[in-house]
């Protein structure tokens, strides 16, 4: 169900197309958003332990906290297949342009 709007201001009309929801798709798209926004609220709390987790072996073991990160990430994906071959190429391109230490 849609509804049709036409709104004037002082750079002429515009017109604007709503979409009306029906009572059951309402309460779907609560259902959706809130238990949306429960999820995203429990991922950033995670996250948060994550970080402090790996900022503290990172400190216990004299390394960069992103290089931690990252190895979780590849660890992950399961890429480091793939992240090899693209060290690779950087390290290719870096050569070839003198730029290596």
């Amino acid at each position: 169900m849609r509804s049709s709007y036409i709104i004037t201001t002082s750079l002429g009309d515009y017109y604007m197309t709503v979409k009306m929801f029906s009572g059951d798709q309402k309460i779907k798209l609560t259902q959706l958003i809130n238990e949306g926004m429960q999820v995203l609220h429990e991922i950033d709390t995670l996250n948060e332990g994550l970080s402090d987790t790996v900022k503290a072996i990172a400190e216990e073991l004299e390394v960069k906290p992103s290089v931690l990160k990252k190895a979780i990430r590849v660890a992950h994906k399961a890429s480091l297949t793939q992240t090899n071959a693209d060290n690779e190429e950087l390290n290719t391109i870096l050569e070839t342009v003198g730029k290596t230490l």
